[in-house]
């Protein structure tokens, strides 16, 4: 069973700096979101120990979270004020917010060889997706049902154009992804179920394809292009199918969804 996972908390957070008058926040949601930091939005405690929390219940027990240069409150906060108990959590820095590919061969070089999931540090992932997934040492995606995100979740269906669309088999394999299909995609169409909310489970095959890949359209390193990379190349990707919500924490206006939906949550990292 996979026991580590690596959080990726060093991007700009660009949309959640955006101003948005129709989002009622409180001063310190607006500091945060300013910062761009979305794993320290408060809801009671901040999203990140909500995280942690799910991936202890999961038997995760030793995470890395990856961080930009400048995230200092994060270090701060984790490590002064409110250590988790649950989880060894240990830190280390993405020079450049370069993308997510980036993101994980910078924390493979802390890791080593072995397997590790890798998550957003925006999305709240529910606990048997990490289950499922870190059941086996093999790569691997949380597939999930398209519907299920647009109806128990709180993400509007056009969102979803915006996001990693999987090819997935009769054998629960992955065989392809399309990433941010745009309005190219017909959200009715059998092929637009099965999407990629970034929950991987990440082996050696796929760190050197991370290391590999050319950079994308939107000049970052990208892994879901990785991951593509690596099944041209005949690396073997199982696709773990869930119909469950994930929780998108990337805008201003997801903020107070988030907060009523977790209201209930008491995290224990």
């Amino acid at each position: 069973m996979i026991r580590s996972a690596v959080i990726m908390a060093g991007g700009l957070g660009t949309r959640m700096r955006r101003s948005d008058d129709t989002a009622t926040l409180e001063a310190s949601q607006v500091a945060a979101a300013d910062s761009g930091v979305k794993g320290m939005i408060p809801i009671k405690r901040p999203f990140l120990d909500y995280l942690l929390s799910a991936l202890a219940d999961a038997s995760i027990t030793d995470v890395l979270l990856v961080i930009g240069p400048d995230h200092d409150a994060v270090r701060q906060y984790f490590t002064r004020e409110a250590p988790p108990s649950r989880v060894r959590l240990r830190f280390v820095v993405q020079p450049a917010p370069i993308g997510t590919a980036n993101a994980v061969t910078v924390a493979a070089a802390v890791l080593g060889d072995a397997p590790f999931l890798v998550l957003n540090a925006d999305n709240y992932y529910p606990i048997n997706a990490f289950r499922a997934l870190a059941v086996a040492d093999s790569a691997g995606v949380v597939a999930f049902d398209r519907e299920a995100l647009v109806r128990d979740g709180n993400i509007e269906a056009e969102r979803v154009r915006a996001f990693a669309v999987l090819d997935v088999d009769r054998d629960d394999m992955l065989c392809g992804i399309i990433e941010k299909p745009g309005a190219a995609l017909d959200l009715t169409s059998e092929s637009a179920k099965w999407v990629g909310m970034n929950l991987w489970a990440v082996t050696s095959a796929i760190v050197d394809a991370c290391r590999r890949v050319p950079v994308s359209a939107r000049g970052e390193f990208e892994l879901p292009e990785a991951v593509g990379l690596a099944l041209r190349e005949g690396v073997p990707v199982r696709a773990v199918r869930l119909s469950a919500p994930v929780l998108d924490l990337s805008r201003r206006s997801d903020i107070a969804g988030v907060v009523d939906r977790l209201s209930s949550v008491d995290p224990r990292p």
